[in-house]
């Protein structure tokens, strides 16, 4: 399925279930860099976040020993069995699917950064947490109008990331989108494009913060997301297998 929809979304790549894992990151990595070189880019400005959902931990194992560092959890329950049975790994450990308030008070506390920030509610619950350290978080932005996606609208994303920036909790570090469902390349870049401009547009309004990061690109759809500037790729399915 595609990271962060529905997990009988068709998948525009599916990895070579003959491959081992090391076998398919190490495709993966090639793709990137073919890309970034395409946008003549450094691939070193590329995190690669291996998508985990329904995988169970002894293929996360595999994918560490060759070289996987972050993983991502779309479930929260996921994130919290997987984690303690993994706690020997040096992984970090993302968030990116929707996150229901009433789970923010196991999730935040394991996360590295958190991806789907789509609502003052949430940032509300998080800080009700009193969290030792600022959490790292992303603003979820709906950049294709897909009613069927989580995300902000982007009329609405300001006051969002005005809520964000001034929350004691949180790190407010960049902007996170999923393409469209089956969209065409041209379609791919269109949104991905639109999320690059919004971050552009917060970061002129806001010369205290640092949103370097934009938190774009799956199996399908990665080389699009780094032509138009993704610095972090959520990759399941080509990794993984279906």
């Amino acid at each position: 399925g595609r990271e962060g929809t529905s997990p009988f979304a068709p998948e525009a790549e599916e990895a070579d279930e003959t491959m081992t894992i090391r076998e398919r990151l190490d495709q993966v990595r090639e793709e990137i860099a073919a890309a970034c070189a395409e946008a003549g880019r450094s691939p070193d400005e590329v995190v690669l976040v291996a998508v985990t959902k329904t995988h169970p931990p002894e293929r996360i194992r595999e994918a560490h020993a060759a070289g996987v560092c972050a993983v991502g959890e779309n479930r929260a329950q996921e994130l919290l069995a997987k984690r303690p049975l993994l706690a020997d790994l040096d992984l970090e450990w993302h968030m990116i699917g929707h996150l229901q308030t009433n789970k923010a008070k196991a999730v935040a506390p394991q996360t590295a950064l958190l991806h789907s920030v789509d609502r003052v509610d949430l940032i509300r619950a998080i800080e009700k947490l009193a969290l030792p350290h600022r959490l790292d978080v992303l603003l979820q932005v709906n950049t294709t109008g897909e009613a069927t996606k989580s995300g902000v609208e982007p009329a609405e994303l300001p006051a969002l990331a005005d809520a964000a920036r001034r929350s004691p909790a949180l790190r407010l570090r960049g902007l996170m989108t999923i393409g469209p469902l089956g969209g065409t390349e041209l379609e791919n870049r269109r949104a991905f494009a639109a999320l690059r401009a919004h971050r552009d547009q917060l970061a002129a309004a806001h010369r205290d913060l640092e949103l370097t990061v934009l938190s774009m690109g799956m199996s399908g759809d990665f080389r699009e997301a780094i032509l138009e500037g993704s610095t972090l790729v959520r990759i399941g399915s080509r990794i993984f297998g279906e």
